[in-house]
Protein backbone atom coordinates (compact mmCIF):
# COMPACT_ATOMS: atom_id res chain seq x y z
CA UNK A 1 0.00 0.00 0.00
CA UNK A 2 1.13 3.41 -1.18
CA UNK A 3 1.59 6.38 1.42
CA UNK A 4 -1.56 8.42 0.14
CA UNK A 5 -3.63 4.78 0.06
CA UNK A 6 -2.66 4.37 3.78
CA UNK A 7 -3.47 7.61 4.69
CA UNK A 8 -7.00 6.95 2.84
CA UNK A 9 -7.62 3.74 4.62
CA UNK A 10 -6.54 5.66 8.02
CA UNK A 11 -9.47 8.10 7.63
CA UNK A 12 -11.89 5.64 6.33
CA UNK A 13 -10.86 3.41 9.56
CA UNK A 14 -11.01 6.33 11.88
CA UNK A 15 -15.13 7.25 10.43
CA UNK A 16 -16.38 3.56 10.66
CA UNK A 17 -15.11 3.42 13.69
CA UNK A 18 -17.31 5.90 15.30
CA UNK A 19 -20.12 4.39 13.17
CA UNK A 20 -20.41 7.46 10.95
CA UNK A 21 -21.66 6.94 7.46
CA UNK A 22 -20.59 9.46 4.80
CA UNK A 23 -23.68 11.79 5.39
CA UNK A 24 -23.14 11.59 9.18
CA UNK A 25 -19.54 12.74 8.84
CA UNK A 26 -20.60 15.86 6.52
CA UNK A 27 -23.41 16.87 8.86
CA UNK A 28 -20.69 16.81 11.82
CA UNK A 29 -18.23 18.49 10.40
CA UNK A 30 -20.42 21.15 9.38
CA UNK A 31 -21.87 21.06 12.94
CA UNK A 32 -18.21 22.35 14.34
CA UNK A 33 -17.94 24.61 11.64
CA UNK A 34 -21.16 26.64 12.97
CA UNK A 35 -19.67 26.05 16.40
CA UNK A 36 -16.30 27.63 15.65
CA UNK A 37 -17.75 30.59 14.01
CA UNK A 38 -16.91 29.50 10.30
CA UNK A 39 -18.31 32.25 8.25
CA UNK A 40 -22.32 30.38 7.49
CA UNK A 41 -22.07 31.77 3.59
CA UNK A 42 -19.60 29.54 3.39
CA UNK A 43 -20.55 26.47 5.08
CA UNK A 44 -21.18 23.78 2.32
CA UNK A 45 -24.18 21.53 1.75
CA UNK A 46 -24.17 18.16 3.57
CA UNK A 47 -24.56 16.45 -0.27
CA UNK A 48 -20.90 18.21 -1.41
CA UNK A 49 -18.98 18.18 2.17
CA UNK A 50 -20.38 13.95 1.54
CA UNK A 51 -18.95 14.84 -1.89
CA UNK A 52 -15.83 15.53 -0.40
CA UNK A 53 -15.21 12.95 2.28
CA UNK A 54 -15.66 10.26 -0.01
CA UNK A 55 -12.95 11.75 -2.63
CA UNK A 56 -10.70 11.97 0.81
CA UNK A 57 -11.28 8.01 1.27
CA UNK A 58 -11.37 7.17 -2.50
CA UNK A 59 -8.26 4.61 -4.25
CA UNK A 60 -7.39 7.95 -5.51
CA UNK A 61 -7.80 10.30 -2.50
CA UNK A 62 -7.38 13.47 -2.61
CA UNK A 63 -6.04 15.36 0.35
CA UNK A 64 -8.38 17.83 2.25
CA UNK A 65 -7.60 21.36 2.33
CA UNK A 66 -6.98 23.80 5.10
CA UNK A 67 -10.09 24.52 6.32
CA UNK A 68 -11.45 20.85 6.12
CA UNK A 69 -8.54 19.60 7.80
CA UNK A 70 -9.65 22.13 11.15
CA UNK A 71 -12.80 20.69 11.12
CA UNK A 72 -11.82 17.14 11.02
CA UNK A 73 -9.38 17.84 13.81
CA UNK A 74 -12.46 19.04 16.12
CA UNK A 75 -14.16 16.72 14.90
CA UNK A 76 -11.41 13.55 15.69
CA UNK A 77 -9.56 15.49 18.72
CA UNK A 78 -12.44 14.37 20.89
CA UNK A 79 -13.60 11.21 21.66
CA UNK A 80 -16.77 9.94 21.16
CA UNK A 81 -17.89 10.69 25.07
CA UNK A 82 -16.73 14.39 24.43
CA UNK A 83 -14.09 14.76 26.47
CA UNK A 84 -10.58 15.94 24.50
CA UNK A 85 -7.91 13.66 23.63
CA UNK A 86 -4.99 14.38 21.60
CA UNK A 87 -1.52 12.10 22.84
CA UNK A 88 -0.72 8.67 21.67
CA UNK A 89 -3.18 6.10 20.19
CA UNK A 90 -6.02 8.79 19.97
CA UNK A 91 -7.64 9.12 16.93
CA UNK A 92 -6.45 13.12 16.57
CA UNK A 93 -2.95 11.33 16.65
CA UNK A 94 -3.82 8.82 13.81
CA UNK A 95 -6.21 11.84 11.64
CA UNK A 96 -2.51 13.31 11.98
CA UNK A 97 -0.63 10.29 10.37
CA UNK A 98 -3.47 9.77 7.69
CA UNK A 99 -3.00 14.00 6.75
CA UNK A 100 0.73 13.34 6.57
CA UNK A 101 0.37 9.99 4.19
CA UNK A 102 -2.04 11.68 2.08
CA UNK A 103 1.05 14.18 1.42
CA UNK A 104 0.40 17.16 4.08
CA UNK A 105 3.69 19.13 5.20
CA UNK A 106 5.27 18.93 8.80
CA UNK A 107 4.55 22.89 9.01
CA UNK A 108 0.80 22.34 8.69
CA UNK A 109 0.61 19.32 10.61
CA UNK A 110 2.56 21.13 13.50
CA UNK A 111 0.42 24.09 12.70
CA UNK A 112 -3.25 21.80 13.09
CA UNK A 113 -2.09 20.26 16.05
CA UNK A 114 -0.71 23.65 17.76
CA UNK A 115 -4.58 24.52 17.56
CA UNK A 116 -6.31 22.28 19.01
CA UNK A 117 -3.91 22.06 21.64
CA UNK A 118 -4.70 26.05 22.29
CA UNK A 119 -8.26 24.97 22.29
CA UNK A 120 -8.18 22.33 24.53
CA UNK A 121 -6.60 25.22 27.15
CA UNK A 122 -9.20 27.72 26.34
CA UNK A 123 -11.76 25.39 27.33
CA UNK A 124 -10.00 24.70 30.25
CA UNK A 125 -10.59 21.04 30.04
CA UNK A 126 -7.36 19.87 28.45
CA UNK A 127 -5.45 19.16 31.19
CA UNK A 128 -4.59 15.71 30.73
CA UNK A 129 -5.10 16.04 26.53
CA UNK A 130 -1.86 15.16 25.69
CA UNK A 131 -2.20 11.60 27.64
CA UNK A 132 -2.77 8.57 26.03
CA UNK A 133 -6.92 7.34 27.13
CA UNK A 134 -5.11 4.44 27.91
CA UNK A 135 -1.92 6.13 30.18
CA UNK A 136 -5.14 8.25 31.61
CA UNK A 137 -6.24 4.77 33.47
CA UNK A 138 -3.39 3.71 34.07
CA UNK A 139 -2.06 7.30 36.17
CA UNK A 140 -5.30 7.12 37.90
CA UNK A 141 -4.03 3.42 39.20
CA UNK A 142 -0.62 4.14 39.81
CA UNK A 143 -1.20 6.97 41.96
CA UNK A 144 -3.32 4.57 43.99
CA UNK A 145 -0.43 2.36 43.78
CA UNK A 146 2.84 3.18 42.56
CA UNK A 147 3.75 -0.23 42.04
CA UNK A 148 1.22 -0.46 39.14
CA UNK A 149 3.64 2.12 37.06
CA UNK A 150 4.11 0.23 33.94
CA UNK A 151 6.11 0.91 30.78
CA UNK A 152 2.88 2.41 28.50
CA UNK A 153 2.49 5.11 31.59
CA UNK A 154 5.83 6.08 31.62
CA UNK A 155 5.93 6.66 28.17
CA UNK A 156 2.34 8.51 27.91
CA UNK A 157 4.10 10.63 30.62
CA UNK A 158 7.05 11.18 28.74
CA UNK A 159 5.24 12.01 25.59
CA UNK A 160 3.65 14.53 27.26
CA UNK A 161 6.61 16.58 28.80
CA UNK A 162 7.90 16.17 24.75
CA UNK A 163 4.62 17.31 23.34
CA UNK A 164 4.44 20.64 25.67
CA UNK A 165 7.94 21.42 24.88
CA UNK A 166 7.45 21.05 21.24
CA UNK A 167 4.61 23.82 21.83
CA UNK A 168 7.14 26.57 23.35
CA UNK A 169 7.20 29.59 20.89
CA UNK A 170 3.25 28.02 19.49
CA UNK A 171 1.42 28.91 22.91
CA UNK A 172 1.75 30.94 25.62
CA UNK A 173 4.04 29.68 28.32
CA UNK A 174 1.03 29.96 30.99
CA UNK A 175 -1.35 27.53 29.10
CA UNK A 176 2.29 24.89 28.38
CA UNK A 177 2.28 25.30 32.50
CA UNK A 178 -1.55 23.81 32.69
CA UNK A 179 -0.56 21.18 30.19
CA UNK A 180 2.48 20.19 32.13
CA UNK A 181 1.16 20.58 35.32
CA UNK A 182 -0.44 16.90 35.50
CA UNK A 183 2.66 15.01 34.83
CA UNK A 184 4.69 17.13 36.92
CA UNK A 185 2.14 16.21 40.31
CA UNK A 186 2.27 12.66 38.74
CA UNK A 187 6.20 12.42 38.71
CA UNK A 188 6.39 13.58 42.39
CA UNK A 189 3.75 11.52 43.94
CA UNK A 190 5.27 8.33 41.58
CA UNK A 191 8.45 9.47 43.15
CA UNK A 192 7.92 8.38 46.53
CA UNK A 193 6.06 5.31 45.97
CA UNK A 194 7.06 1.57 45.56
CA UNK A 195 7.82 2.03 41.72
CA UNK A 196 9.39 -1.41 40.15
CA UNK A 197 13.00 -1.04 40.59
CA UNK A 198 13.48 -1.57 36.42
CA UNK A 199 11.35 1.52 35.81
CA UNK A 200 12.88 4.12 38.05
CA UNK A 201 15.80 5.46 35.74
CA UNK A 202 13.37 5.97 32.79
CA UNK A 203 10.51 7.58 35.30
CA UNK A 204 13.07 9.75 36.98
CA UNK A 205 14.26 10.79 33.41
CA UNK A 206 11.11 12.16 32.89
CA UNK A 207 10.97 13.56 36.54
CA UNK A 208 14.14 15.40 35.55
CA UNK A 209 12.97 16.57 32.22
CA UNK A 210 9.31 17.48 33.83
CA UNK A 211 11.02 19.86 36.45
CA UNK A 212 13.72 21.22 33.92
CA UNK A 213 11.22 22.54 31.76
CA UNK A 214 8.49 23.83 34.94
CA UNK A 215 11.54 25.88 35.53
CA UNK A 216 11.90 27.29 32.51
CA UNK A 217 8.19 27.97 31.62
CA UNK A 218 7.67 28.93 35.56
CA UNK A 219 11.15 31.74 34.63
CA UNK A 220 9.09 32.99 31.47
CA UNK A 221 5.95 33.95 33.78
CA UNK A 222 8.09 35.61 35.83
CA UNK A 223 8.09 33.29 39.10
CA UNK A 224 11.87 33.22 39.63
CA UNK A 225 11.43 31.80 43.37
CA UNK A 226 9.18 28.68 41.73
CA UNK A 227 11.78 28.31 39.13
CA UNK A 228 14.46 27.89 41.48
CA UNK A 229 12.65 25.25 43.85
CA UNK A 230 11.91 23.38 40.46
CA UNK A 231 15.89 23.65 39.02
CA UNK A 232 17.09 22.03 42.23
CA UNK A 233 14.37 19.33 41.85
CA UNK A 234 15.59 18.25 38.86
CA UNK A 235 19.22 18.63 39.63
CA UNK A 236 19.11 16.27 41.96
CA UNK A 237 16.93 13.77 40.52
CA UNK A 238 19.26 14.14 37.62
CA UNK A 239 22.32 12.70 39.74
CA UNK A 240 21.45 9.46 39.90
CA UNK A 241 21.20 9.14 36.00
CA UNK A 242 23.92 9.82 33.51
CA UNK A 243 25.76 12.95 33.83
CA UNK A 244 24.69 14.64 31.22
CA UNK A 245 21.20 15.02 31.95
CA UNK A 246 22.24 17.12 35.21
CA UNK A 247 24.26 19.09 32.81
CA UNK A 248 21.00 19.84 30.31
CA UNK A 249 18.92 21.31 33.80
CA UNK A 250 22.11 23.34 34.60
CA UNK A 251 22.29 24.58 31.21
CA UNK A 252 19.25 25.57 31.52
CA UNK A 253 19.62 27.12 35.04
CA UNK A 254 22.29 28.84 33.59
CA UNK A 255 20.28 30.56 31.41
CA UNK A 256 17.67 31.89 33.56
CA UNK A 257 20.12 32.34 36.33
CA UNK A 258 21.51 34.72 33.34
CA UNK A 259 18.88 36.76 32.81
CA UNK A 260 17.34 36.86 36.39
CA UNK A 261 20.53 38.34 38.50
CA UNK A 262 22.89 41.10 38.23
CA UNK A 263 26.19 39.51 37.19
CA UNK A 264 27.48 36.78 35.77
CA UNK A 265 29.34 34.97 38.59
CA UNK A 266 25.89 32.50 39.19
CA UNK A 267 25.12 31.97 36.03
CA UNK A 268 28.98 30.91 35.37
CA UNK A 269 29.66 28.59 38.14
CA UNK A 270 26.18 26.83 37.01
CA UNK A 271 28.08 26.54 33.36
CA UNK A 272 31.05 25.39 34.80
CA UNK A 273 29.23 22.83 36.85
CA UNK A 274 27.27 21.98 33.39
CA UNK A 275 30.71 21.41 31.40
CA UNK A 276 31.78 18.67 34.04
CA UNK A 277 29.22 17.03 34.06
CA UNK A 278 28.88 16.61 30.12
CA UNK A 279 32.81 15.70 30.17
CA UNK A 280 32.41 12.29 31.81
CA UNK A 281 28.29 12.68 30.49
CA UNK A 282 27.36 9.70 27.46
CA UNK A 283 26.29 12.69 25.22
CA UNK A 284 28.51 14.36 23.15
CA UNK A 285 25.94 17.18 21.73
CA UNK A 286 25.03 18.39 25.24
CA UNK A 287 28.68 18.69 25.70
CA UNK A 288 29.12 20.86 22.68
CA UNK A 289 26.13 22.96 24.00
CA UNK A 290 27.78 23.50 27.18
CA UNK A 291 30.95 24.73 25.48
CA UNK A 292 28.57 26.56 23.73
CA UNK A 293 27.16 28.32 26.93
CA UNK A 294 30.23 28.63 28.40
CA UNK A 295 32.44 30.60 25.53
CA UNK A 296 29.13 32.82 25.94
CA UNK A 297 29.50 33.86 29.45
CA UNK A 298 33.21 34.42 28.55
CA UNK A 299 32.74 36.82 25.83
CA UNK A 300 30.12 38.44 28.07
CA UNK A 301 33.01 39.19 30.50
CA UNK A 302 35.57 40.27 27.81
CA UNK A 303 37.40 37.00 28.20
CA UNK A 304 38.23 36.83 24.29
CA UNK A 305 40.84 33.75 24.51
CA UNK A 306 38.71 31.86 26.78
CA UNK A 307 35.55 32.46 24.50
CA UNK A 308 37.57 31.21 21.45
CA UNK A 309 38.65 28.22 23.33
CA UNK A 310 35.20 27.07 24.30
CA UNK A 311 33.67 27.67 20.58
CA UNK A 312 36.50 26.01 19.36
CA UNK A 313 35.60 22.56 21.91
CA UNK A 314 31.76 22.64 21.23
CA UNK A 315 32.23 23.10 16.92
CA UNK A 316 35.08 19.85 17.67
CA UNK A 317 31.91 18.07 19.87
CA UNK A 318 29.10 19.53 17.08
CA UNK A 319 30.86 17.66 14.50
CA UNK A 320 31.22 14.00 15.27
CA UNK A 321 29.09 10.93 14.61
CA UNK A 322 26.32 11.90 17.16
CA UNK A 323 24.49 8.07 15.88
CA UNK A 324 23.12 6.83 19.32
CA UNK A 325 23.12 10.62 20.59
CA UNK A 326 20.71 10.03 23.57
CA UNK A 327 20.46 13.92 23.04
CA UNK A 328 21.28 14.69 19.10
CA UNK A 329 18.80 17.02 18.28
CA UNK A 330 18.78 19.38 21.05
CA UNK A 331 21.62 21.47 19.54
CA UNK A 332 22.33 22.76 16.03
CA UNK A 333 24.90 24.23 13.78
CA UNK A 334 22.32 27.29 13.93
CA UNK A 335 21.88 27.02 17.55
CA UNK A 336 26.26 27.41 18.02
CA UNK A 337 26.68 30.33 15.10
CA UNK A 338 23.86 32.23 17.44
CA UNK A 339 26.61 31.72 20.10
CA UNK A 340 29.35 32.75 17.60
CA UNK A 341 27.18 35.76 17.29
CA UNK A 342 27.31 36.79 20.58
CA UNK A 343 31.02 36.07 21.07
CA UNK A 344 31.89 38.10 18.30
CA UNK A 345 29.56 40.79 19.65
CA UNK A 346 31.26 41.23 23.00
CA UNK A 347 35.32 40.40 22.34
CA UNK A 348 35.32 40.55 18.37
CA UNK A 349 33.88 41.73 15.25
CA UNK A 350 30.64 43.34 15.15
CA UNK A 351 30.03 43.05 11.28
CA UNK A 352 30.71 39.07 11.58
CA UNK A 353 28.52 38.69 14.31
CA UNK A 354 25.92 40.39 12.28
CA UNK A 355 26.73 37.87 9.68
CA UNK A 356 26.21 35.18 12.15
CA UNK A 357 23.16 36.54 13.45
CA UNK A 358 21.63 36.65 10.39
CA UNK A 359 23.09 32.91 9.48
CA UNK A 360 21.18 32.05 12.76
CA UNK A 361 17.97 33.01 12.53
CA UNK A 362 17.95 31.92 9.24
CA UNK A 363 18.23 28.56 10.64
CA UNK A 364 16.04 28.63 12.93
CA UNK A 365 13.11 28.01 11.35
CA UNK A 366 11.18 25.26 13.18
CA UNK A 367 8.19 26.44 15.88
CA UNK A 368 9.87 24.96 18.38
CA UNK A 369 12.43 27.26 17.56
CA UNK A 370 10.67 30.49 17.26
CA UNK A 371 12.40 31.92 20.56
CA UNK A 372 15.49 31.50 19.97
CA UNK A 373 15.07 32.89 16.21
CA UNK A 374 13.71 35.75 18.00
CA UNK A 375 16.83 36.37 20.46
CA UNK A 376 18.98 35.96 17.65
CA UNK A 377 17.36 38.30 15.61
CA UNK A 378 17.80 40.89 18.27
CA UNK A 379 21.03 40.76 18.69
CA UNK A 380 21.37 40.90 15.09
CA UNK A 381 19.86 44.75 15.41
CA UNK A 382 22.42 45.11 18.36
CA UNK A 383 25.37 44.56 15.99
CA UNK A 384 23.66 47.14 14.04
CA UNK A 385 24.12 49.65 15.85
CA UNK A 386 27.24 48.76 17.42
CA UNK A 387 27.96 49.14 13.21
CA UNK A 388 26.70 52.73 13.30
CA UNK A 389 23.32 51.66 11.53
CA UNK A 390 21.02 52.44 14.11
CA UNK A 391 17.60 53.27 11.94
CA UNK A 392 18.02 49.57 10.07
CA UNK A 393 18.45 48.65 13.55
CA UNK A 394 15.54 50.07 14.52
CA UNK A 395 13.80 48.55 11.51
CA UNK A 396 14.60 45.09 12.41
CA UNK A 397 13.93 45.79 16.05
CA UNK A 398 10.34 46.34 14.99
CA UNK A 399 10.11 42.78 13.70
CA UNK A 400 11.73 41.61 16.68
CA UNK A 401 8.86 43.11 18.57
CA UNK A 402 6.48 41.13 17.11
CA UNK A 403 8.19 38.03 17.14
CA UNK A 404 8.62 38.48 21.42
CA UNK A 405 4.63 39.05 21.66
CA UNK A 406 3.91 36.13 19.71
CA UNK A 407 6.27 33.63 22.07
CA UNK A 408 5.77 35.52 24.85
CA UNK A 409 9.55 34.52 25.47
CA UNK A 410 10.71 36.94 28.80
CA UNK A 411 14.41 36.54 27.29
CA UNK A 412 13.17 37.91 23.95
CA UNK A 413 11.85 41.18 25.83
CA UNK A 414 14.75 41.82 28.16
CA UNK A 415 17.43 41.81 25.09
CA UNK A 416 14.80 43.47 23.14
CA UNK A 417 14.90 46.16 25.59
CA UNK A 418 18.31 45.82 26.28
CA UNK A 419 18.83 47.11 22.66
CA UNK A 420 16.51 49.82 22.60
CA UNK A 421 18.66 51.79 25.49
CA UNK A 422 21.37 51.11 23.02
CA UNK A 423 19.35 53.37 20.78
CA UNK A 424 19.52 56.35 23.03
CA UNK A 425 21.84 58.75 21.60
CA UNK A 426 18.71 58.63 18.72
CA UNK A 427 15.93 59.06 21.14
CA UNK A 428 14.76 62.19 19.35
CA UNK A 429 14.51 60.60 16.11
CA UNK A 430 11.09 60.05 14.81
CA UNK A 431 12.03 56.48 14.06
CA UNK A 432 13.13 55.68 17.70
CA UNK A 433 10.19 57.24 18.87
CA UNK A 434 8.18 55.12 16.02
CA UNK A 435 9.54 52.04 17.74
CA UNK A 436 8.62 53.03 21.37
CA UNK A 437 5.18 53.32 20.19
CA UNK A 438 5.25 49.93 18.62
CA UNK A 439 6.95 48.72 22.17
CA UNK A 440 4.31 50.10 24.55
CA UNK A 441 1.82 48.58 22.38
CA UNK A 442 2.48 45.11 22.12
CA UNK A 443 4.54 44.86 25.00
CA UNK A 444 3.41 47.51 27.58
CA UNK A 445 7.20 48.49 27.77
Amino acid sequence: MDERAAGATTLKRLRQRRGLSLADTARALIAIARRIGQPGASLPTVAGLQRSVSRWESTKPTLPDARHQLLLAHLYGRTPAGSIALGAGSDFAELLDALTHLGEGAGQVAELRSMLVRTATDQGGGMLALLSTGAQAGLAAAIADPSRVDDDLVAGLSTVVSDVNAQVGSLPFVRLQLLLAPTLEACRQLAVGPVPEPLLPRLRGVSVAAHTLAGRLAFETRDDAASRGLYATATREAGLLDPWRRATVHMSHALTTLYSTQGLDGARTLVDDAVRDARTGGSVVVRARAHALQAEIAARAGEERQAQAALGLAWYDLERDHQGDPSASSFSPGHLRGFEGVCELYVGDAALAHDRFAAAAGALSAPREQVQRAIAATDQALARIRLDDPRSAAELLHECVLAAASTGGRVPAIRLRRARRELRPWRREDWVADLDDHLMDVLGS
